[in-house]
């Protein structure tokens, strides 16, 4: 057997501290869920990968994990295939509502990503050499991210506040974006909305306007809004915003939208799989496609979304969940070998404090995370916190994210449908 055969996949999930953040369809749960993969090769090579880690989706996980035994680690098509014989057209849920439909396709593609980033670690290892070398080579040494602002409560129901504290109109979340771009050096701004309606939404974004002229300033309400409310904003945010990211339902809606505001629209919804982009394109309906390679499948298919986008003129960002390291080094060494990057890309590594690397590779300067030079994802698992935020994971309770359950328990009355304004 060769030693670039796997031999065995671990499957481990965990559990780390989420604050409550706000958004279309709810809020935060008290802790975010991943699950850690580990690919090991023949000579105890081990590659890392990092995904979701919802119950269903462990599931798949380990179903796959049984059918690779004896794959070379090289020979993704082959790892591709096996994921899309042995889920057989399943489809999987979105419990948070925020990332789109999903299709058989995709659900496949979800899982394989996972493993495409742990073999491209593992093959990195196997080499010596960086995986931004493996996507064909590092065209810039830094990549730039974006503040994430939220709305959110000063702490979840029975806690103590957290570091950023509370955020409920325009003067708390300029104090929230003062405190991020003090810490990071972010030198662009995004403001997840669809939570309260778009008036005060607006005078919060005229607010970090006013405190950041010379920031990029964005602003996603998750298909909060009807068409007619999109574009009475869009039209009172001319000159104002960067993009408006997915101010309404599908593709149809966005074109409508497009069709009357000045600025570019943005999108991890409506366009979530490469199935999408011909009606999208036809219908004008965006100007910015927001990848992820948790479900566009990988790091090489985002890069094939990637030139797409170049042929097609359109702007390219990355979209972000709650993650963890291993995740932010998959996305940062992606997009150091993407030429056509537009935008900074999102991070929700803010308002975290735990992790399962080891600190000091991924540290922001100015905003931008310098590219790890080392081996694969140049990346180290921290295998004591792996297991503490494991013993978490099996002590919270958590299986699935489900932003509308958790807020119904503290407000029963709560309608997380939309467009909702």
């Amino acid at each position: 057997m060769s030693a670039s055969r796997i031999v065995s996949v671990r499957i481990t999930p965990v559990a780390f501290a989420d604050p409550p953040l706000l958004n279309a369809v709810g809020v935060h749960e008290p802790y975010a869920i991943r699950a850690v993969l580990e690919v090991t090769t023949e000579d105890g090579v081990v590659g890392l990968g990092e995904t979701y880690g919802d119950v269903g989706h462990l599931e798949r996980l380990g179903l796959v994990a049984e059918g690779l035994r004896g794959v070379d680690v090289f020979d993704t098509n082959a790892v591709a295939r096996r994921c899309v014989e042995t889920l057989s057209g399943s489809v999987g849920a979105d419990r948070h509502g925020l990332t789109g439909h999903i299709t058989a396709t995709g659900t496949a593609l979800r899982v394989f990503s996972s493993f495409e980033v742990a073999c491209l670690d593992a093959q990195g290892k196997l080499l010596g050499r960086p995986v931004s070398d493996l996507l064909g080579g590092a065209v810039r040494e830094r990549v730039p991210y974006s503040a994430y602002l939220f709305y959110k409560w000063a702490a979840h129901p029975g806690a103590s506040p957290d570091r950023y504290g509370e955020a409920l109109d325009p003067a708390g979340i300029v104090e929230q974006a003062r405190a991020m771009v003090a810490t990071y050096g972010f030198s662009a701004i995004k403001l997840k909305g669809g939570v309260f309606e778009p008036r005060q939404e607006i005078d919060a974004v005229l607010a970090l306007r006013d405190a950041f002229p010379a920031l990029p300033l964005r602003l996603d309400p998750n298909a909060a809004w009807s068409v007619p409310t999109s574009i009475a904003v869009g039209r009172e945010l001319a000159g104002v915003l960067e993009y408006l990211e997915d101010p309404t339902p599908g593709i149809a809606g966005m074109a409508a939208v497009a069709r009357e505001v000045p600025m570019p629209l943005a999108t991890n919804m409506c366009v979530v799989g490469f199935e999408d982009i011909a009606e999208a394109v036809r219908e004008g309906a965006v100007s910015v496609i927001l990848s992820d390679h948790h479900y566009w499948g990988g790091l090489r298919e985002s890069q094939s979304l990637a030139r797409i986008c170049s042929t097609f003129d359109l702007g390219l960002s990355m979209h972000s969940n709650s993650h963890l390291g291993i995740s932010l080094a998959a996305m940062t060494h992606l997009a150091s070998a993407v030429t056509n990057l537009t935008y900074a890309l999102d991070t929700h590594w803010p308002w975290k404090h735990e992790d399962v690397i080891v600190p000091g590779v991924l540290d922001f300067v100015d905003g931008a995370l310098a590219v790890p030079t080392g081996p694969g994802l140049g990346v180290e698992l921290d295998r004591d916190a792996l297991a503490r935020l494991h013993e978490q994971y099996v002590a919270c309770g958590v299986r699935e994210r489900n932003d509308s359950r958790y807020r119904q328990s503290i407000e029963p009355t709560y309608d997380p449908s939309v467009p909702r304004w």
